[in-house]
């Protein structure tokens, strides 16, 4: 996570959506740049809610933008298929090693999925409490474009935006039975991303 104080703008780092690469590429500009725990490095928004806003807001900030970046979903699975392939997990109860993708994104739809498919939600993470905190811009993971636009106009010129923390490229097939599974069991996370539009390249 990453607050910008001066310009009142919070980048919260949504797992699995390239948030990493923008942390080491804008710390040098940030106030404050979150990286452990994990907890706290991905807070969502209730979590923000509880631990950041209230200190934030007795130091005269009550007016954050909270900025999220949402991956289409199967392509967010995905890439929590691939990273949890990685060697370091062999062995343990998160590995996908020796799990196929079909059974990796079942296996998220359950209510209590096991712990190599439990991944959370993308809407959960961006849920808005009841006292009024919330997403203030969304973007979409596909759309850099338009979040270098945004984080330009209120950071000014950017640096460079490096490729890090890349998942292992591995080809990935899903049955049309577990596609519609997802779609049905995860539809807020679908909702959500579908909501989100495409910035304005002619700005």
């Amino acid at each position: 996570m990453l607050v910008f104080w001066k310009q009142r703008l919070v980048l919260l780092s949504v797992p699995k959506t390239g948030t990493h690469a923008y942390t080491q590429a804008l710390a040098p500009l940030a106030s404050m740049v979150i990286t452990d725990p994990p907890e706290l490095k991905h807070a969502p928004v209730y979590r923000y809610n509880r631990f950041f806003r209230p200190m934030f807001e007795k130091m005269g900030a009550d007016d954050m933008d909270l900025v999220a970046v949402i991956r289409e979903p199967l392509s967010w699975l995905g890439s929590w298929y691939r990273y949890r392939q990685r060697d370091d997990l062999v062995g343990r109860p998160t590995s996908t090693r020796d799990v196929t993708f079909d059974d990796f994104v079942r296996a998220s739809c359950e209510d209590a999925p096991p712990p190599f498919a439990n991944v959370g939600s993308q809407a959960k993470f961006s849920e808005a409490r009841p006292n009024g905190t919330r997403i203030s811009h969304f973007f979409r993971y596909e759309d850099q474009a338009g979040l270098r636009r945004f984080l330009a106009e209120r950071l000014g010129p950017l640096p460079d935006i490096p490729h890090v923390n890349v998942s292992p490229s591995t080809e990935l097939s899903l049955s049309e039975e577990e596609r519609a599974l997802a779609r049905a069991r995860r539809s807020a996370d679908f909702d959500l991303w579908e909501s989100i539009p495409i910035a304005d390249a002619s700005r």
